[in-house]
């Protein structure tokens, strides 16, 4: 991951937080696809049909929270007898349509046994699905990395399995997801305190590809997880060069980490929602460029690069009217910042102060001191607004 290229989280979802689907034009559309989370409840839903001797239904059906009905084919189908009585598993592959999902083409598993009586649906984290292991997460430390929705849904597919058959909806369901442990160095989940596996995702059951709305909730998460820690300082940052860069300046843990990325807007108003007593932005020239303009979703494919506003900046700044003629006909931000280096000119700290104004004017009177820091493509910090 560098600044103008920023790493993928698990799934994505619909609109964001910032109001933009985040992602880049096509002239036709992209193919959508199923999160962990529906596939988890499919396989599921067919497990617990053949544990209570309906055979494996494939293709299997399950409702969305939407109220829609796809089916999914089986890929892999199992059952035993264990410690804890009769068991059935199946499995289903995961399609996430067109989006750069680490998941695509996973094997999704669910292997469902009888519990106690009147223990209704209870959960476990098989192989590949991690563990909680820190405050601040909609679920509990030491809970399986089901998220709430996809619960919901497997809790509803396995008791219509249940009512159908005649059968108390006493059960555990294990979900696992094949080399799950692999594909989640991929995602955010280490730092957000998930150990030992993915996290099954979806608020609607459908990922919708290339949309930003799971990146911001992944930003919200991670906020929330740093205010439940007790930090008072957290960096969020562009890219892996800015985080290395603020690491260096403060030392700070992982937990006070932000993985930013373009989403300026969706992180600051979380802030102002939870916020937390400094915050440090970290990012690129030029994607604080757009930022300083009052710009809070920094991707290429939403904002270009404004020369003409750079050219304005130098002449506040008192360039020549040669450079500022030189910096309106520039190929890259970073070439004017080199012009206004070379002529003595403080333009990144001057960019770092508007995009600092930009971000408190997003906080909106919140409780949060804010100090901008800007790199550039070496990770050196070349531009500061002090914010404490």
């Amino acid at each position: 991951m560098d600044e103008d290229s920023e790493s993928g989280i698990e799934e994505n979802g619909a609109e964001g937080d910032d109001g933009t689907d985040g992602g880049a034009d096509h002239a036709t559309p992209l193919r959508r696809g199923w999160t962990t989370g529906t596939c988890a409840t499919a396989a599921a839903r067919a497990a617990t049909e053949a544990l209570f001797g309906g055979g494996f239904p494939d293709p299997v059906t399950v409702t969305l929270p939407g109220g829609q009905t796809p089916a999914f084919a089986l890929a892999w189908t199992d059952q035993g007898d264990g410690e804890q009585g009769p068991w059935a598993a199946a499995g289903i592959v995961k399609d996430a349509g067109d989006d750069p999902d680490v998941t695509h083409g996973a094997l999704v598993r669910a292997r469902v046994w009888r519990g106690p009586a009147g223990s209704g649906v209870t959960y476990r984290a098989g192989e590949g699905v991690g563990t909680v292991t820190l405050p601040g997460l909609p679920l509990a430390v030491g809970e399986p990395a089901i998220n709430p929705v996809p619960r919901a849904m497997i809790a509803q597919a396995v008791t219509e399995a249940a009512n159908l058959a005649r059968q108390p909806a006493d059960l555990v369901v294990e979900i696992g997801v094949e080399n799950g442990a692999v594909l989640a160095k991929r995602t955010m989940n280490g730092r957000l305190g998930i150990l030992g596996g993915l996290s099954i995702l979806g608020t609607t059951g459908i990922v919708v590809p290339y949309s930003c709305a799971a990146w911001i909730a992944s930003i919200q998460r991670g906020i929330d997880v740093a205010r439940a820690a007790g930090l008072t300082h957290v960096a969020a940052c562009t890219g892996d060069l800015s985080e290395k860069a603020v690491t260096a300046r403060y030392g700070l843990p992982e937990q006070a980490l932000i993985d930013m990325g373009d989403f300026a807007g969706g992180t600051l108003k979380h802030l102002r929602r939870q916020p937390i007593a400094r915050l440090s932005l970290c990012g690129g020239f030029a994607k604080f460029g757009k930022l300083a303009r009052g710009l809070m979703d920094l991707h290429s494919k939403r904002h270009s690069v404004d020369l003409d506003w750079l050219a304005e900046r130098l002449a506040a700044l008192g360039a020549s009217a040669d450079l500022i003629a030189q910096a309106r006909t520039a190929n890259t931000a970073a070439q004017v910042l080199g012009m206004a280096r070379d002529a003595g000119l403080p333009l990144a700290d001057h960019v770092a102060e508007l995009a600092r104004a930009a971000a408190l004017a997003t906080l909106d009177g919140a409780p949060v001191a804010v100090e901008v820091l800007i790199t550039d493509r070496q990770g050196v910090i070349v531009g500061c607004a002090p914010g404490w």
